[in-house]
Formats: structure tokens, C-alpha cells, sequence
């Protein structure tokens, strides 16, 4: 009964990823002309190239052979062109594979493509199938149902998240929303429509929402504006001028820390379920504080982990800063560094605060009720 409970709950599941994945976009302010092919680097002209101190500026001059497409087997001429930017140019060499785009191109002899980038995606499908594999069977049913909630989230956020933020939807609340979609969802399957997996929904997501009006008091406070995400400027001038940056910012950070919150509430509802079926007459209040004891042990680890994940994250940056000796109350201060401090910490309060939120509501929920005596009858 219970693998054909699981089998049905990976078949929904799967059948809502089809849908989300065949659900249409929003029409792009700015099409994309022609056609992504797959080509290999037959050979490479550098002789365009200049040296500007570290980079490299100019044309590069490609002769390609097509691997895809109705073209496949013909050889073109390619240019990348590299603009002295490390971390958006490429260099090409032969026997490499790269990302070309074909716009109705017929005659290799006059015909030129643009050579986008290397193509990367033969090698991410043999680590993604690998971890698909490797999740399977080690976690069995488990690990099939943690595989499907990672795709079902993937596409709540490409699908839901990013279209209505697009759109000028307020994008705080939006990833809230979708935090709290995802949280019952992955709740559901982990436990079931249980009095656990309700405790651990109900304190996640009051954990998030504690968090995201403490991300929107002290944005404001400390001034970030969210321009330092990546990408912001492009986004601008690409017809989203009127988006709002800080609410973008927020919203992604609360993103970023509801795995752990999510990981957490779990642990605190589990162990308080483990604790009333063992000992069916405690009390509530030593309930509540038997998850206030789980909490403590779990949250020292998990905020030096969300510490960790966050800091690996712009590690570059500090390293920039103490290559230059630039004091630590001066790159605190800093409008970047700012940025992060704000994520990190507004992600570890979410995180310290679903412990006693969960721990305050697995305890209402998972008590067992105290049994009734009826009153003889006269």
C-alpha cells in the first residue's frame, strides 16, 4: 500500500513538472535572432587579438564544422569577439565544441557565424544523470521523491517566480509565496498528510515570513538598492527599467535560505513526533521544550552552514579586499559587502527562528490527546 502511495505521489508530481515545463512564458522584449547549433573548432586565427595589460581585446577568427542542424557536416567561419572582460569572454581552441548561432545561413564560403560560447551541456547532462542515479539508489522511494521536488522547484522558480517578477509583481512576496507552494509540497512528500509534516510546514513558513519582514525593516535601514546582483543593469536596459531592485534582493534571499529553513523544521517536527510516541502522557510544555532542545543542537551548525554556503559565494571579493589592505571597517561598509552581510544574516535569523516556531507548533499538534473519562451514570 504504502509503494503504490509513493508511485502515485511521483506520477502527480511528474505530471505537474510536464505542466509547468509546457506552461508558456512571457514574450521576451528582445528576440533572440536565429538558431543555437552545436559546432566543433576546427581551427583558431589569433592574429586580431591585442594584449590590454592582463586581457585580450578584439576578433577572433574561427573555421567551424557543424554537428547539428541541417547544416551538419559543412564548415563555417565563426568570430568571437572578446571585449577585455575575464568574465564574459572565452577563448576558443581546435577541438572544441562551441555554441553557435545559425541565422538562414546557406554558402560556408561567404556566411559567417558568431561563436556565443563553449557548449556545456553534453558534459552537465553526465553529472545531472549521475546525480539522478546516485539519488536513487541510495535514498530508494525517498530518493525519487527528493529528485522530482528538485525539478518540480527548479520550474516553480523559472516558471512562477521569474515571469511574474518580470511582470512587476512584487518579487518578495512572490518567492514567498512560492516558498510556501514548495515547503508544502516537499513536505508532503517527505511525510505525508500528517500531524509532522504539518508542524513542519506551519513553523517553516512562519520562519520565512519573520524573516522576509526583517529583510524588507533593514534593507531599508542599511540602504541596499539590490544593484549589486549580477546582471542588473543588462536587466534594465533590456526594457525593466521599472522593476524594484531591493524587493528583487529580498526575495532572493529569502530563496536562498528556505532550503535550510525547510531542512530544519523537519528535523525539530520529526524529533518531536519520536518524543510523543514514545512517551504519550508528556505534556505540551515538555514537548515544546524537548523541541526547543532539538533546535539548539541543529541551528549551531546549520547557520555556520548557511555562513559557509553565502561566504564561498563572493570569497573573490574579500580576497580583493585584503589584497589591498583595505581595513575591514571599510569594506564592512562597503555597498557589496553590505549586500552580503544583509543575506547572511537575514537568512540565519529566518533559520534561528524556525526552531521555536516549529518546536511551538509540533508541540500544539503532535500532543496526544489526554484521554476522556465518562462519568457513571446515576
Amino acid at each position: 500500500m504504502k509503494t503504490v502511495g509513493n508511485l502515485v505521489a511521483l506520477v502527480l508530481l511528474a505530471l505537474v513538472c510536464a505542466a509547468l515545463w509546457f506552461a508558456p512564458s512571457p514574450p521576451a522584449l528582445l528576440a533572440q535572432e536565429g538558431t543555437p547549433r552545436r559546432a566543433r573548432v576546427l581551427s583558431v586565427d589569433d592574429s586580431n587579438l591585442a594584449l590590454h595589460g592582463l586581457l585580450h581585446f578584439g576578433t577572433q577568427h574561427l573555421t567551424v564544422g557543424m554537428l547539428e542542424g541541417p547544416h551538419r557536416g559543412k564548415t563555417f567561419r565563426a568570430v568571437n569577439e572578446l571585449r577585455a572582460q575575464l568574465e564574459l569572454d572565452k577563448r576558443f581552441k581546435p577541438g572544441d565544441q562551441a555554441l553557435v548561432i545559425e541565422n538562414g545561413f546557406e554558402n560556408p564560403a561567404t556566411d559567417t557565424l558568431v561563436a556565443r560560447d563553449h557548449w556545456r551541456l553534453g558534459w552537465g547532462a553526465t553529472l545531472f544523470l549521475g546525480f539522478c542515479a546516485l539519488l536513487v539508489l541510495f535514498g530508494g522511494w525517498t530518493g525519487a521523491k527528493a529528485l522530482f521536488s528538485f525539478l518540480f522547484s527548479c520550474l516553480v522558480v523559472w516558471k512562477g517566480v521569474i515571469p511574474l517578477a518580470l511582470r512587476g509583481w512584487p518579487a518578495s512576496w512572490v518567492s514567498f509565496a512560492a516558498i510556501c507552494f514548495l515547503t508544502a509540497v516537499i513536505m508532503y512528500l517527505v511525510a505525508g498528510w500528517t500531524k509532522k509534516g504539518w508542524a513542519a510546514f506551519l513553523g517553516s513558513s512562519l520562519g520565512v515570513f519573520a524573516g522576509l519582514g526583517m529583510a524588507h525593516l533593514f534593507g531599508r535601514l542599511m540602504n541596499i538598492n539590490g544593484a549589486t546582483m549580477p546582471y542588473v543593469q543588462t536587466l534594465l536596459y533590456s526594457g525593466y527599467e521599472f522593476l524594484n531592485l531591493q524587493d528583487i534582493f529580498i526575495g532572493a534571499t529569502m530563496l536562498a535560505s528556505s532550503g535550510a529553513v525547510m531542512d530544519l523544521a523537519m528535523d525539530i517536527a520529526s524529533g518531536i513526533e519520536e518524543v510523543a510516541r514514545h512517551n504519550p502522557s508528556l505534556p505540551r510544555r515538555e514537548l515544546l521544550l524537548s523541541g526547543l532542545r532539538i533546535g539548539r543542537s541543529v541551528v549551531g551548525t546549520m547557520t555556520t552552514t548557511l555562513l559557509l554556503a553565502y561566504s564561498g559565494g563572493y570569497i573573490t571579493l574579500l580576497m580583493a579586499f585584503a589584497a589591498q589592505g583595505t581595513p575591514p571597517l571599510d569594506f564592512l561598509n562597503s555597498t557589496l559587502v553590505s549586500a552580503e552581510v544583509v543575506k547572511t544574516l537575514i537568512g540565519s535569523f529566518s533559520l534561528v527562528l524556525v526552531a521555536p516556531f516549529t518546536a511551538l507548533v509540533g508541540a500544539a499538534i503532535l500532543a496526544p490527546k489526554a484521554p476522556t473519562t465518562e462519568k457513571p451514570r446515576p
